[in-house]
């Protein structure tokens, strides 16, 4: 990631494409306080995330910061609505909920609400782990091939949810090789229009 610049608004949904292996990935890592860069520094609402300490960094990103993974790291053991309630674990919010209730209507999930992981479609398991990304009201969305899984029908689902999100006044990184998630989006970049020359 040497040389990487990279901001993004509020309201805006930034696509970042590029050839597998140069960096997209750990990008969203670092960008979400997982993994701590050698050098320079990632800002979320004016607050340097590795200058935290590793508790307050994990209730920085527990509150301000929502991830939907390719893979979706779901939690086997857990049924549908627990996963997506596992995201509250950080924040113990008064309406989490409520709010979790909200998002598996949304989403079209409710007739599968106690089941676990291994027994949902591929779509299913992206919608939980967009509902998770979304539940704690987050500023920031960090989305690594969201739609990459997924057949037409849920990609545009989630697709409309991640652009819903931006309208709204979210932030929005998506990791991508869909063009028609790149074609909606504020801007499209190369992973090489992130380096400073």
């Amino acid at each position: 990631l040497r040389g990487v610049d990279l901001s993004v608004s509020p309201g805006e949904l930034v696509t970042v494409q590029g050839p597998s292996g140069c960096g997209k990935s750990t990008l969203l890592l670092v960008c979400g306080g997982l993994l701590c860069p050698d050098s320079g520094s990632v800002t979320v609402q004016d607050t340097d995330l590795y200058a935290l300490s590793p508790e307050e960094r994990s209730r920085l990103r527990a509150r301000q910061i929502g991830f939907v993974f390719q893979q979706f790291h779901l939690i086997p053991y857990l049924g549908l609505r627990d996963n997506i309630l596992a995201a509250d674990l950080g924040v113990q919010s008064r309406d989490a909920e409520t709010r979790t209730d909200e998002l598996i209507r949304r989403f079209g999930l409710t007739e599968r609400t106690g089941h676990r992981p291994a027994t949902l479609s591929t779509g299913e398991r992206q919608r939980v782990g967009l509902a998770r990304a979304l539940l704690n009201c987050p500023r920031l969305i960090l989305a690594d091939e969201p739609t990459g899984n997924l057949d037409e029908e849920n990609g545009k689902t989630v697709l409309k949810a991640l652009l819903e999100f931006a309208e709204t006044g979210g932030a929005v990184v998506v990791v991508t090789h869909d063009q028609q998630v790149s074609a909606c989006a504020s801007r499209a970049l190369r992973f090489g229009d992130l380096t400073r020359a």
